[in-house]
């Protein structure tokens, strides 16, 4: 199975439309290869501190402006998790099941997060999506896998939440042109570094 290998977190709204854009891309063209395998890039270990809803709520506003208008309609930064790490380790689980599974779930918990507003922190939650999903709980080699990804993201040189990996070169945040000037977010689509990006990834351009 042809697999694209991208270092990603589940509180990353830039993220979150990347991965969509991807899939509905590849569905477009009439393809279901490759199939996405999301590393975690847990920004809480790379920043030192948990992800804020405010801020989060910030990027959020500012991709709903220009670039993805329909999206994030009932993100609430009143439950945005306090951790990442649980849905980062459900996800490590849903992967042992297969690539398919694991693109599958990461997903649907990021779809949790960002257009229904709930709390991917909470058990309670976290265990609804596994089930409807089919995976079981995370084992310790699945929390351990966070870390490891984490370490193996520095080595690898990943610069932020989404870097591609491609055969052809490797891609931070293709899809969008991010600006922040004396305070002022401002995010618009990257036509040119989508076009690279999806030629590389797979091996076709638009």
């Amino acid at each position: 199975m042809n697999v694209l290998e991208v270092f990603a977190d589940v509180a990353c709204p830039f993220a979150h439309v990347g991965l969509r854009r991807f899939v509905a891309l590849r569905a477009a063209l009439g393809r279901d290869e490759p199939v996405l395998r999301v590393r975690a890039w847990p920004l809480e270990l790379v920043d030192g501190q948990p992800e804020r809803g405010d801020a989060v709520a910030a990027k959020v506003e500012a991709l709903r402006e220009v670039v993805a208008p329909d999206s994030f309609v009932g993100f609430d930064p009143k439950t945005f998790p306090s951790s990442t790490r649980p849905a980062l380790e459900s996800t490590a689980a849903a992967y042992r099941l297969g690539p398919g599974c694991g693109e599958r779930f990461s997903l649907v918990v990021r779809a949790a997060l960002f257009e229904d507003g709930r709390d991917v922190a909470d058990p309670a939650v976290l265990a609804a999506l596994r089930a409807a999903a089919g995976v079981g709980e995370p084992t310790e080699a699945d929390a351990a896998s966070v870390e490891a990804d984490h370490e193996e993201g520095r080595r690898r040189g990943v610069v932020g939440s989404p870097h591609f990996f491609t055969a052809a070169g490797d891609f931070f945040c293709p899809s969008l042109d991010i600006e922040n000037s004396h305070g002022e977010l401002s995010v618009t689509f990257d036509d040119e570094g989508f076009r690279r990006f999806i030629g590389a990834a797979l091996g076709a351009t638009r």
